[in-house]
This record gives C-alpha cells, sequence and structure tokens, in this order.
C-alpha cells in the first residue's frame, strides 16, 4: 500500500423503492478531518450516520458532499400547492384587471412564487432511505479512494527522486566530515605561524583547543540519525496507515539535524550542501501537506 492524497472526487447514485439517491463527494488539503454535507431537509436526520462512514475510511482532508433525493424515473420529489397556485392566480388577474394590464399569466411566472414548490418532505422516511443512500455513498466513497490512490503514487514518485537529491547531497556531507578537523587544525597552524610563533605544533593548549574542536565540529551522528530518517521516510511511503502527519513530523527532524550539522562544521563546503539539502527538504515538506 503506498500513500493517498488528500485530493479527489467520487461520485455514485442507487436506487431502490422508487427512490434513486445521488451522492457527490469532494476532498482537499486539511490538517484534520473536517466532513461538511449538505442533504435534502428530510434526511437531515441521518447525518451523523454518514459522518460516522465517512470516518471509518478517511483520516485528514477536508470532505464536501451532497446527497439528491429524487424519484426513481428520473423527476425531482416535488408538488405543487395546488390551493396556493388557484389562490395567487385569482389575486393576480384580480389586480392586471384593476390596473387595466394585460392578462398575461403563464405557468412559468407561477414557479417565481415563494413556497409554490416544494419537496416531498413527509413521503420518505430517513431510515427508509438510510440503506440506498448507504450503497451510494460506500459507492462513491470508494471512486474518492482510487482518485486519491493515484494521486497519493504521482506524490510518492515525487518524494523518492526528492529524497535520492537528499541522500546525493548527504553523502557529499558524509565524505567532507573526516576533513573538518584537520584543515581546522592547518588553518590554525598557519595562523600563528604567520603571527611569528614557532614550534606551535609542541604546545599543549593548542593540541587542547583542536581535540575541543574536533569534539564540537563532530557531525558524525547527525549524518546517522539523517540516514535512519532518510530510511524511515521510505518505509512511511510504502506503509498501510496514513502518513501525512507521521512524515511531517519526520520532516521537521531533518530540518533540526542539518541545522546542527551547518552550524558544528563551521566548513563553507559543507554548509554549501546544507543549504541545498534544506532548500529541497522544504519542497519536500510542502508535498507532505497533500499526504493524508
Amino acid at each position: 500500500m503506498s500513500i493517498k492524497s488528500m485530493t479527489g472526487f467520487g461520485s455514485a447514485a442507487t436506487h431502490a423503492d422508487g427512490v434513486r439517491v445521488t451522492v457527490e463527494l469532494s476532498s482537499v488539503n486539511r490538517k484534520q478531518l473536517d466532513v461538511v454535507f449538505r442533504l435534502p431537509p428530510q434526511l437531515a436526520a441521518l447525518e451523523s450516520r454518514i459522518q460516522k462512514i465517512i470516518q471509518e475510511k478517511i483520516s485528514r482532508g477536508r470532505i464536501s458532499g451532497t446527497v439528491q433525493l429524487e424519484s426513481a424515473s428520473g423527476g425531482a420529489m416535488v408538488h405543487i400547492d395546488e390551493k396556493r397556485a388557484e389562490e395567487a392566480v385569482k389575486q393576480l388577474r384580480r389586480a392586471a384587471k384593476k390596473l387595466n394590464l394585460p392578462d398575461d399569466l403563464s405557468a412559468r411566472a407561477l414557479l417565481q412564487i415563494p413556497g409554490l414548490l416544494k419537496a416531498q418532505n413527509g413521503d420518505q422516511n430517513p431510515e427508509e432511505v438510510f440503506q440506498t443512500l448507504e450503497r451510494a455513498l460506500t459507492a462513491a466513497l470508494k471512486k474518492l479512494d482510487t482518485m486519491r490512490v493515484r494521486e497519493g503514487k504521482a506524490l510518492e514518485t515525487d518524494f523518492l527522486a526528492r529524497l535520492r537529491l537528499l541522500e546525493a547531497m548527504l553523502a557529499q556531507i558524509k565524505a567532507r566530515a573526516p576533513q573538518i578537523a584537520s584543515n581546522y587544525r592547518k588553518k590554525l597552524f598557519q595562523g600563528l605561524e604567520t603571527a611569528g610563533l614557532k614550534n606551535v605544533a609542541d604546545d599543549e593548549r593548542i593540541i587542547r583547543e583542536i581535540a575541543l574542536f574536533g569534539e564540537r565540529g563532530d557531525i558524525s551522528e547527525e549524518i546517522t540519525r539523517l540516514e535512519s530518517h532518510l530510511q524511515q521516510f521510505k518505509k512511511m511511503l510504502r506503509g498501510k496507515e496514513p502518513a501525512g502527519r507521521p512524515l511531517d513530523f519526520l520532516a521537521q527532524e531533518f530540518f533540526r539535524e542539518i541545522n546542527t550539522i551547518g552550524s558544528k562544521a563551521n566548513d563553507l563546503k559543507i554548509t554549501e550542501q546544507v543549504v541545498a539539502f534544506k532548500t529541497e527538504l522544504e519542497r519536500i515538506r510542502e508535498q507532505i501537506q497533500n499526504v493524508e
């Protein structure tokens, strides 16, 4: 199993007992799971159950969903309030006659009257509709998941390419690391000799200073931890659990270790690699924000 993106879309429709239910789902980035659903008024009581089904399938992202309820033949489940329509027609014609206006009233004009067209709320029991809705929701979730997996594979390919760049940079830092103490020793001796001091190589204070610098400038532990983080990152990409939050935490650890290397090494060539490493790492961190 590979990582999943938080971006996706899925829709499905099912029908039973003269009712057709259509569910549409879309998802975008969000640090936590946030589900927003628009339901027909007669199905409002089912919202918590719908939320629970989605929470069992998705752990992260903003999920927007809509449910449409129609008759199985495809017509909208509505009715016209005929008594209200008759009364409205009488009043409109009476007003038109009084104002000496032409009687051009049409059926289309009636649709503009508020409350004349109503959904058949009372005819549908939420419990009777739920099984049909659940099948549509499950099918829509499956399509949404398929798209999120496909997007996740593209993210994984990008991550692996960038990880190879990080590994190459870390290899150069690792190769340079043993030279840090010897380069510092050489520069120190050259500076002291230029100042006119002699036999500096035999001075215990200088030898002690070099030894202390060697301890402070040792970056082997940070390199080892970064190598471990790189392997963990690859493992998480192919794990079974949602990886977005763990990867985000791991990226922070990457930054912490590489910053320590930059401050401890005090070496121009290593500093150049550290800057390049952090630039690429920032790109990875931006991509992680789209991982479930």
